[in-house]
C-alpha cells in the first residue's frame, strides 16, 4: 500500500512565531515515513484550536501577560521557550486534531490497522521518558495534522466506528479530550457547576460531558449565543458581562471549570461553595490572577490544573462518540490552505462549536 503514497504533500507549515504570515501553504513538503511503533495517517479533516494560534503568538512565553486574543491581534512578539514544553522546532505543521485514515504502518505495527479510520490524540505521553505527567502535544512537539499526511504513535491513534463525517469527527480530539480530562480530574459528579467560555470548543463539550455525567450546567456565554449553548445542554446561561456573585450570590456552586481567567478571576473562590472545587485548562482573557489566600483557605477549597491526560480519557471519548452520548457542533469549514481566514474568524468568536479545515485528497 506504500506505492499509493506520493513523495511530497500539501500543508501549512509555521515558520515562526508571529502572526499570520508565519503560516506558509505548500504543496512540496517531503511525506513522513512512520518508524517503529507508529502509523501513516491520510488526514481528511483537521479542527482549529486556541492553542493553536497560541503556539503561534508565543502566548506560553513566562513573559506573556495579556489574553490569547491579544497576542493574536499583535502578532505575537515570543523569543524562545514559547511551545507548550519549551522552544519550538520550525518549520512546524501545527494542528491538534486530526481525523484520517491509516495508510502504512511502521515496525511493530499489525498491517491489520491498514484503513482504520482514526482519531490523534492530542495530548500524547512522552515515551521517551518516564516522568509522570510529562506530555507531548500533535501539533506542537511533533507535527500534527495541518497537512495531507501525517505520522503517530499506534497507541495514540484510535479506530472509531460512527456515521459521523469526518469534520465532525475532526472537531472533537483537543476540544473533547481537554474537557472531559477536567471532569475527571475534578470528579464532577451530579453537582452544579459553573463553566465558562461555553460557546467555544472545550466550553461547549465542557457543558454536554457534565451533562451526562448529571451535573447542573451552568454556561457562561455572550448573549447572542446562548441559545445555542442551552440546545448543547446547558440547564442556565449567565452573561460574560455580568457579575456572578451579584446573579448567584456567594457559596454558589460546587464546581467550577474554567478556561478564561483574567480579570473576573477574583469571583471565583466566593462563588466556590466551602470544600468546592475549581480547575482550569486554559487563561484565554489573562494568564495571571488575583488570589485572595483567606478564601482558598478558609473555604477548604481545591484549586487544580489540568493538562497531562491519561490514556483512558481518550478511549472514553471514543467510546461516548461510538454510542451517541455526545454531539459535534460545528460552525464552518475551510479548505486548508484558507487557514489564515479560518484563524482569523476563530479570533472573532462569533460562533458556538468548532471551525474545521478540510484537508485536500
Amino acid at each position: 500500500m506504500r506505492n499509493t503514497i506520493p513523495p511530497t504533500m500539501a500543508a501549512v507549515q509555521l515558520t515562526g512565531y508571529g502572526g499570520l504570515d508565519r503560516l506558509v501553504y505548500r504543496t512540496d513538503v517531503v511525506v513522513p515515513t512512520p518508524g517503529p511503533d507508529e502509523v501513516l495517517i491520510r488526514i481528511s479533516a483537521a479542527g482549529i484550536n486556541n492553542t493553536d494560534i497560541n503556539t503561534r503568538t508565543g502566548w506560553y512565553a513566562r513573559t506573556t501577560r495579556g489574553s490569547s486574543g491579544d497576542a493574536a491581534r499583535h502578532g505575537g512578539d515570543a523569543d524562545g521557550a514559547a511551545g507548550w514544553s519549551g522552544d519550538l522546532h520550525f518549520p512546524r505543521i501545527q494542528g491538534a486534531d486530526a481525523c484520517g485514515r491509516i495508510v502504512a504502518v511502521g515496525t511493530g505495527v499489525s498491517s491489520g490497522r491498514l484503513g482504520e479510520r482514526v482519531l490523534v490524540a492530542t495530548m500524547q505521553r512522552a515515551y521517551s521518558d518516564s516522568e509522570p505527567f510529562t506530555t507531548t502535544v500533535f501539533g506542537s512537539e511533533c507535527d500534527g495534522g495541518f497537512a495531507q499526511f501525517a505520522v503517530a504513535h499506534t497507541d495514540e491513534t484510535y479506530a472509531v466506528d460512527c456515521d459521523w463525517t469526518d469534520v465532525e469527527l475532526a472537531s472533537i480530539p483537543c476540544a473533547y479530550s481537554t474537557a472531559e480530562n477536567m471532569l475527571d480530574r475534578i470528579g464532577l459528579g451530579a453537582e452544579k457547576v459553573l463553566v465558562t467560555g461555553s460557546s467555544g470548543g472545550v466550553g461547549s463539550a465542557a457543558v454536554q460531558l457534565a451533562k451526562r455525567r448529571g451535573a447542573h450546567v451552568t454556561a457562561v456565554v455572550g448573549d447572542s449565543k446562548a441559545a445555542a449553548v442551552r440546545d448543547a445542554g446547558a440547564d442556565t446561561t449567565v452573561s460574560r458581562n455580568a457579575d456572578l456573585v451579584e446573579v448567584f450570590g456567594e457559596n454558589s456552586f460546587d464546581v467550577i471549570v474554567d478556561v478564561v481567567a483574567g480579570p473576573t478571576w477574583t469571583h471565583v473562590t466566593r462563588l466556590l461553595r466551602t470544600g468546592g472545587r475549581y480547575i482550569t485548562a486554559g487563561a484565554i482573557a489573562g494568564p495571571v490572577v488575583e488570589l485572595d489566600m483567606r478564601d482558598l483557605y478558609l473555604k477548604d477549597l481545591t484549586l487544580k490544573g489540568s493538562t497531562y491526560q491519561s490514556p483512558e480519557v481518550f478511549a472514553n471519548l471514543i467510546g461516548y462518540i461510538e454510542r451517541g452520548e455526545i454531539r459535534p457542533l460545528i460552525a464552518a469549514t475551510y479548505p486548508l490552505e484558507e487557514i489564515a481566514d479560518a484563524q482569523t474568524a476563530f479570533l472573532a468568536k462569533e460562533f458556538v462549536g468548532k471551525i474545521v479545515l478540510e484537508i485536500p485528497q
